[in-house]
């Protein structure tokens, strides 16, 4: 009986993830075309700080209940899985091409979002201090990434091709309505579907560390990558990157620094020298393949497919180690 209501979980959320991802997108894309705001601030804002709620309900209640390896292992597994599965999965159904602007300015506020949560890491603890630095780090970068964009020149408002999946007459209310009913339905159904992964990890005998960097951290990504796919499905190239990078920021700066408010959390060294650097490992991975001469980025399939079994791989670590040690 356990194990049917664990499983029922899993598939109940991950029907209501995917429901509810498309209408974020839906009230997103209606909100930039009504607005005349550039995708990627939707992307950077509302998406990125929407599908991260999950991260900051778990993380900040594995605080609560001294957890920190869970708490610090959701942010930094959720941030690999965004890169390496999100990314990954919505290059191979669809190509993507990053813009200049989120090559040189999105994805550099990313790496200096990692770096100042690295450096506040190294020893071996994340207190209060270190929550308003992170915290106070996410306003600034925030703030910055939009009024750059908004007010920087050779952006396009809406997306062409959500103009044209939205009906014209919805409004700013319904738009607004689907923004919110799609927050709230991810976060609940994120919530059930990780529920059901931990009932059926336990059941496994697969340790708490286990759960927060793999199966809490695929979890609480889901959101992500449901938005993603749908994204990648209607060829939205800047919102699925917007999605992807602003969320890893919010995880990083946000979430980290949120459950570090709630509770000081010692940080288990292993966090630091394996999933810490794997973390970076990805992102620079991601770079590399993804810079192109002359402005514009590309992630093609094969790029696409590297990432995921950079993904794949690292679970495979996370979970023979993991294993080897319980």
């Amino acid at each position: 009986m356990t194990l049917f209501f664990a499983l029922l979980k899993l598939v109940a959320g991950f029907v209501l993830l995917m429901w509810s991802a498309d209408r974020l997108v839906a009230g997103a894309s209606a909100l930039a075309r009504i607005l005349g705001v550039p995708s990627l601030i939707i992307g950077l804002t509302i998406m990125g700080f929407g599908t991260s709620a999950p991260e900051i309900v778990v993380s900040g209640l594995a605080s609560f209940n001294s957890l920190p390896s869970l708490a610090i292992g959701n942010v930094v597994g959720s941030n690999i899985a965004n890169i390496g599965l999100v990314l990954g999965l919505s290059a191979l159904i669809y190509p993507l091409d990053l813009t200049p602007a989120t090559l040189y300015r999105t994805m550099p506020v990313l790496a200096l979002s990692m770096l100042a949560a690295l450096l506040l890491m190294l020893d071996m603890t994340l207190g209060r201090v270190d929550g308003l630095i992170l915290i106070a780090l996410l306003i600034v970068m925030m703030g910055v990434a939009v009024f750059r964009t908004l007010h920087g020149g050779g952006h396009r408002p809406a997306s062409t091709g959500l103009i044209d999946e939205e009906p014209a007459e919805m409004a700013t209310g319904p738009a607004l309505a689907w923004v919110l009913v799609g927050l709230v339905t991810l976060s609940l159904s994120a919530h059930v579907l990780v529920d059901g992964a931990v009932d059926l990890a336990r059941i496994a005998g697969v340790s708490e560390a286990v759960i927060g960097l793999t199966i809490v951290a695929l979890g609480t990504s889901l959101p992500e990558t449901a938005a993603a796919i749908a994204c990648a499905i209607k060829r939205e190239d800047e919102l699925i990157i917007g999605n992807a990078i602003g969320s890893n920021i919010f995880n990083t700066l946000g979430v980290l620094g949120i459950a570090a408010l709630v509770r000081p959390m010692p940080v288990e060294p292993v966090l630091v020298t394996r999933d810490t650097v794997a973390m970076w490992a990805v992102f620079l991975l991601l770079a590399g393949l993804a810079w192109r001469r002359g402005g514009h980025g590309h992630i093609n399939r094969v790029t696409a497919l590297v990432l995921l079994v950079f993904y794949l791989g690292y679970q495979a670590l996370v979970v023979t180690q993991g294993l080897s040690t319980h």
